[in-house]
């Protein structure tokens, strides 16, 4: 601990710092430096730091990580290897994302794993937090087209392009440190079942020092539009608080001049039919092939095309751009795109946090970063353990290696239903008229998750 009495950090592909600002809630973090190589990103690190709403003292590295040593980094805060409490970041992500076309590590940028573990393996911290996206877990080193695949007739998959060939190899390096002995477990969790009022699939790796097996707590939240719902997944379900909505974040907030990358008149014109809740299946026939186009004929994955959201239920996902017609982020009472406001709330970033760069840019900002509730959960679930082990004078739990896990902490949360059997399922706003509308939202609710909680072995 420092003189402080609070852990020390580095953090590494810092971003918009949703890390960052999780762990420093918690009052238990104290950040020494941070490594960004995002012009705007950086320019709203200092602006914040310099009207004191980060530590003065933290250093800034306004570079690309592959151009910092960790040893200068180390230097620069005065600390030597293994004396560093934690490092955290979030190595960028989109080639291992299920939203889009997985390239894997084939994309340079999937060899920002391997800095990350650079960075591990010269400062030794005694724990370290990484973050990403879910679909990391299930990334194959290789990329075999579908067409060309075992299923298709093809040849049987290599190990190299085996799903989660990304991990074993980056467990395998992790493992084989020198001079050190680092236990992982992984975590597969939502934001929304921690309080974020979004629906958030993430993949947090904590791994330590010291084989102490380290456990993600059960989910505090849930959805409870249902009576199944109402049944107890991890005890006493009366327990879980109700999913923190849309409402809950912006409901109370007023902006006069807000920030927007709003929708082009076309787009307007097509939200403005849509009802609060509902999406392009609220549309008349004619008008949803018009405005859709090809994408009307396609199947599955289409909820986003004219979503108008619904003050009573989660954000979904927030994307860098909300105005998209396929990923639409509309206000659920007026026809334009989420605010760069509404979004630094949804990510529960503080009301006084300045963002520098364009309007681009402090979306990307925000969308990108990581909800703060998680990091604020990880945050208190790694301070526990360093307690634990300050207490037990740093003594190794077991001498040999663990074994790393992943662990599913009922992570993904079911669609909503949208439409079923030709009848479009609206989500009606329960402020407008009351419990009446209980009932009529009932069909409409996400489904009860079927798996709670499942642990596999990385081999």
């Amino acid at each position: 601990m420092t003189d402080s009495s609070q852990y020390t950090v580095v953090s590494i592909f810092s971003g918009g710092m949703g890390l960052d600002l999780g762990l420093k809630s918690t009052g238990l973090f104290r950040i020494l430096a941070c490594i960004e190589k995002d012009n705007a990103c950086t320019e709203t690190i200092r602006r914040n730091q310099q009207s004191g709403k980060l530590d003065r003292n933290m250093k800034v590295f306004e570079r690309d990580i592959c151009a910092v040593s960790p040893s200068e980094v180390l230097d620069a805060i005065g600390l030597q290897p293994e004396e560093l409490d934690l490092i955290v970041g979030g190595p960028p992500c989109q080639s291992f994302s299920t939203a889009g076309k997985r390239r894997t590590v084939q994309d340079p940028r999937g060899t920002l794993l391997w800095q990350y573990l650079n960075f591990v393996e010269v400062i030794k911290p005694k724990f370290f937090l990484m973050e990403n996206v879910r679909g990391l877990l299930s990334a194959a080193l290789r990329h075999r087209p579908i067409a060309k695949r075992p299923e298709k007739g093809g040849l049987a998959l290599e190990p190299d392009e085996e799903p989660g060939s990304v991990v074993k190899l980056f467990a395998s390096d992790l493992k084989n440190i020198p001079g050190a002995s680092y236990h992982m477990d992984c975590f597969e969790v939502n934001a929304v079942n921690y309080g974020a009022p979004q629906l958030r699939e993430r993949a947090l790796f904590i791994g330590n020092r010291y084989n102490a097996v380290v456990d993600f707590p059960d989910p505090t939240r849930g959805p409870s539009e249902e009576k199944e719902m109402q049944l107890s997944l991890f005890g006493n379900e009366s327990d879980r608080k109700p999913w923190a909505t849309l409402r809950d974040a912006i409901g109370d907030l007023r902006e006069y001049n807000p920030i927007v990358m709003d929708f082009s008149p076309r787009k307007k014109y097509y939200l403005s039919l849509v009802p609060e809740g509902s999406n392009w299946r609220s549309l008349p026939v004619e008008i949803q092939k018009e405005s859709m186009g090809k994408a009307w004929y396609a199947k599955g994955g289409r909820s986003g095309w004219w979503r108008r959201l619904t003050f009573d239920l989660p954000c979904p996902t927030l994307v860098t751009m909300p105005n998209h017609a396929s990923t639409s982020l509309c206000h659920p009472t007026e026809t334009r795109a989420l605010s760069v406001r509404e979004y630094a709330r949804i990510q529960e970033f503080p009301d006084d946090w300045e963002l520098a760069g364009s309007v681009a840019q402090q979306y990307a900002q925000v969308g990108n970063a990581v909800p703060t509730r998680l990091s604020q959960v990880a945050g208190t679930v790694i301070a526990e353990q360093l307690d634990r082990l300050a207490q037990r004078g740093w003594k190794p739990y077991k001498e040999e290696q663990q074994d790393y896990r992943v662990i599913y902490v009922q992570s993904h949360v079911r669609t909503r239903q949208w439409f079923k059997a030709g009848k479009t399922y609206i989500w009606s706003d329960r402020s407008a008229d009351g419990p009446k509308n209980r009932d009529s939202n009932s069909q409409a609710a996400y489904g009860a998750p079927k798996t709670t909680r499942k642990v596999t072995i990385i081999d």
